[in-house]
């Protein structure tokens, strides 16, 4: 626990640090990556481009320091950083670079207001907070190790089987070359692949597509004009070839409950609801599957879905196109809008466990229709890189 006088220096300094935050952040990372290149592979530099991670880090520094005394407030940011960081395979060697880092970039921009009294103070706030996520994470790592086929670490699968979905998602199944069982996951969560690329090795995430039990693990990739692994996977893995896989993680997984289940995906983010939909197959409730794409050539799991929705009553499916061609049969056309999904939601919108994910723009729309309908915001369930804030339109 941290001292009164600590507690007293740190809150009498968040005003400074938020209006500071973002340019510490962008101080940080160059200062890290240049000190510290062997964490380059954790980090994804896109978001790192777009701002997206200095921002989120900037947010959550504030937060942090914001509640100092009252850490309860945080549980659940520190749940979806815990699953991130154990995600990566993040160390505690790894939280010592970080600090020293951190503590260099506000000495740097806060100048003469960083006095040692308050570099001190933030050293030892950021010291409890490492210590808080070195200890949940240990518990992640040995529940993942523990369980019936799981692991710790890095282990090597072969891809078994590829399958294009669309136009432009395509799937990837792994299975384990020591021939040993594949762990159960919760739906909606995530793996890392670890991939040699041009002599570096990148870590990237990605969603689970398929329910658990099956003796592999899925991921639908979609190929990305930039993307440096998904342009990898689709162009040059083949049939046989390895990867290295850390295991199942996610904050973003499936309540379950006898709610009505609502999936409201957009483009690629169709891929962990494909996941919860296989997973809930078996349960009585309701499931309504929105989907919104550019068009059923570019519409994932099109075809699997209806089948589902001819063979479970419990089952419906919904599908808008923003650019259809002449060919496909869309149920409406256009963008998701409030009215739309409001008629596919039961009478009792509080009664539901809604779920949505997709490209920001999306997400952002989604976001306020889940909000205006009145779904209760403990019944939202979302996976966004950023800050909360951003889905505010």
């Amino acid at each position: 626990m941290l001292d009164s006088a600590t507690i007293e220096i740190i809150k009498a300094t968040v005003p400074a640090l938020k209006i500071h935050a973002e340019e510490i952040t962008k101080q940080f990372y160059p200062l890290l990556f240049s000190l510290h290149p062997e964490v380059i592979p954790y980090f994804n530099q896109t978001n790192q481009g777009k701002g997206t991670q200095p921002k989120a880090l900037a947010n959550a520094v504030i937060a942090y320091g914001a509640n100092i005394d009252k850490l309860g407030n945080l549980s659940d940011a520190v749940s979806k950083i815990v699953q991130k960081h154990c995600s990566l395979g993040i160390l505690p060697a790894q939280y010592d670079a970080v600090g020293s880092c951190l503590l260099k970039a506000i000495a740097t921009v806060l100048k003469d207001a960083a006095s040692d009294e308050v570099l001190n103070a933030w050293g030892k706030a950021y010291g409890q907070l490492a210590e808080i996520l070195i200890n949940a994470e240990e518990q992640v790592y040995s529940q993942n190790e523990q369980q019936i086929g799981g692991w710790r670490g890095e282990r090597t699968f072969k891809l078994v089987k590829r399958y294009d979905e669309s136009t432009v998602i395509t799937s990837f199944y792994f299975q384990p070359t020591d021939g040993g069982f594949v762990p159960n996951f919760e739906a909606g969560q995530y793996i890392t692949l670890i991939v040699l690329i041009n002599g570096e090795f990148v870590r990237r995430n990605y969603s689970l597509s398929d329910a658990p039990g099956t003796g592999y693990l899925r991921i639908s990739v979609k190929r990305e004009a930039q993307g440096v692994i998904s342009n990898h996977l689709h162009d040059e893995l083949k049939i046989g070839d390895c990867v290295n896989l850390l295991p199942p993680c996610g904050h973003f997984v499936l309540r379950e409950n006898t709610k009505p289940l609502i999936l409201l995906t957009g483009g690629v983010g169709i891929t962990p609801a494909i996941s919860m939909l296989n997973s809930s197959l078996s349960s009585t409730r309701e499931i309504k599957f929105i989907h919104a794409a550019i068009n059923s050539e570019a519409h994932a799991f099109k075809q699997h879905v209806d089948q589902l929705a001819a063979k479970n009553a419990n089952v419906s499916q919904f599908y808008v196109y923003s650019e259809p061609e002449e060919h496909c049969q869309p149920h409406a056309t256009g963008f998701i809008t409030q009215e739309l999904v409001a008629k596919l939601l039961p009478d009792n919108n509080s009664d539901v466990e809604f779920y949505f994910l997709g490209p920001k723009p999306f997400m952002v729309a989604a976001f306020k229709i889940a909000k205006d309908l009145g779904v209760p915001s403990t019944q939202v369930h979302y996976e966004f890189f950023g800050p909360s804030e951003d889905l505010v339109a």
